[in-house]
């Protein structure tokens, strides 16, 4: 079972935290890990891209000259492929580049990222994210009391305060507990959540069907 330090906003530690070895100290596969997040990537395509096939181009109704005795190749109309304005061949249409993946897999992959941030010492503790004021540089100061990467705050919307001050973050980024997943947290260099956090997601991934 993992033992975690648990600190305060200035990087202090205060206590420690115990959690379950089926979340927090999960064995990686890097395999499942690659199909997850391929399939959280591949859900953020609009799949909106479209081309025009001949079908589909203005013009082109009227063939533009005889079929023979002129020399040319034949031609029957001057929007075909082959023509300046014509339609594309073979060219993207609107699609959906949804991948299924089972939530036994989504939350498997879950675990392990958890896992691999403990593992690290990348997953910081703190013991109360309040602010207590609505300031961007109150959130900076805090993150950099853990490090000076990317960082993904994981905290309950509720908390206002933390949540309006890591709006304008570059590099930083708030999610919900509800919405926490395991690209944003690959994607980042250090998870910050509070003990709250930490002991709801360890009882309610603890729940799932391993």
């Amino acid at each position: 079972m993992p033992t975690l330090k648990v600190f305060d906003q200035k990087g202090k530690e205060q206590s420690t935290i115990e959690l379950s070895d089926d979340v927090f100290a999960v064995e990686s596969n890097d395999h499942l890990m690659w199909l997850v997040i391929k399939a959280q990537l591949a859900k953020k395509r609009a799949g909106t891209h479209k081309t025009k096939g001949r079908s589909e181009v203005r013009g082109g109704g009227k063939k533009p000259y005889r079929q023979k005795g002129t020399g040319w190749a034949r031609q029957g109309s001057i929007r075909a492929p082959n023509h300046v304005g014509g339609g594309i061949v073979f060219g993207p249409t609107p699609r959906k580049y949804i991948q299924k993946v089972n939530k036994k897999v989504s939350r498997k992959a879950l675990k392990i990222a958890l896992s691999q941030k403990a593992k690290d010492e990348k997953l910081v503790i703190v013991n109360d994210l309040n602010l207590g004021q609505i300031k961007t540089k109150a959130v900076n100061s805090m993150i950099s009391n853990f490090g000076n990467g990317k960082t993904l705050i994981v905290e309950d919307q509720n908390n206002r305060e933390l949540v309006l001050s890591s709006r304008n973050l570059a590099k930083h980024k708030w999610l919900a507990p509800e919405g926490i997943n395991a690209y944003d947290i690959v994607n980042h260099d250090t998870l910050i959540m509070d003990e709250k956090t930490a002991k709801a997601l360890d009882e309610n991934l603890k729940k799932a069907v391993r």
